[in-house]
């Protein structure tokens, strides 16, 4: 609530009381929209605190040597179709050391690594290469511009719309091939994107949040 509502609701509870012929006094009101309006600003304060937080990225806490372990790590458990977190996780369930990034057990614990996002790991992936690949059930947010024309300054800007990914597959042979996926947007309708990898990269991203 903004000051100016929190002074209208304080305002008609004044009224009631003095309907009901328990009126406070100046100071009391006084009193009471001080503290109130006080408490309004402490609890913006904490809010937007945890915005930041939750808008920061996890891997800017690593070193540059220990960022590039864990990317290491996620790409190579991703070419053998291994849910990195889920194979970190399963390491410390039955006690496993885990090797390179056995660091992030020892120095960061499993809440760090829940809020761990795709994005965030994708901040960090180098240029011109997919540290996460598309997997079936994916959440992702895909481009306007994949089926209107649009422009970056105009009446038709770009927008971007949340998808779940339904199906992925590999279309051509030897050394050109390239990705395809399957999308369904919340009300049921199905999209195709070809080249997500290639020429289509720059329509599609992870959740921003």
């Amino acid at each position: 609530m903004t000051p100016a509502e929190i002074k209208a609701v304080l305002q008609a509870a004044f009224n009631n009381c003095d309907l009901a012929n328990c009126s406070l006094s100046d100071q009391q009101k006084q009193i009471l929209l001080q503290v109130v309006e006080e408490l309004a600003v402490r609890q913006l304060q904490l809010d937007t605190n945890s915005l930041e937080l939750n808008t920061a990225n996890p891997l800017d806490e690593l070193s540059a040597d220990q960022r590039s372990r864990l990317l290491q790590f996620v790409k190579e458990q991703e070419q053998q179709n291994r849910p990195w977190k889920i194979q970190l996780l399963n390491d410390w369930l039955e006690e496993r050391d885990s090797g390179q990034v056995q660091f992030i057990r020892d120095r960061y614990g499993v809440q760090w690594l829940n809020s761990i996002k795709p994005v965030h790991i994708a901040e960090y992936a180098d240029d011109g290469e997919e540290a996460l690949k598309l997997k079936v059930g994916d959440r992702i947010e895909v481009s306007n511009s994949l089926w209107e024309w649009v422009q970056e300054t105009g009446p038709c800007s770009r927008e971007w719309v949340t998808c779940t990914v339904i199906n992925v597959s590999e279309i051509g042979e030897g050394n050109y091939v390239s990705t395809k996926c399957i999308i369904r947007f919340n009300n049921g309708v199905e999209y195709e994107i070809q080249g997500v990898y290639q020429w289509n990269r720059y329509n599609w991203r992870w959740p921003q949040a």
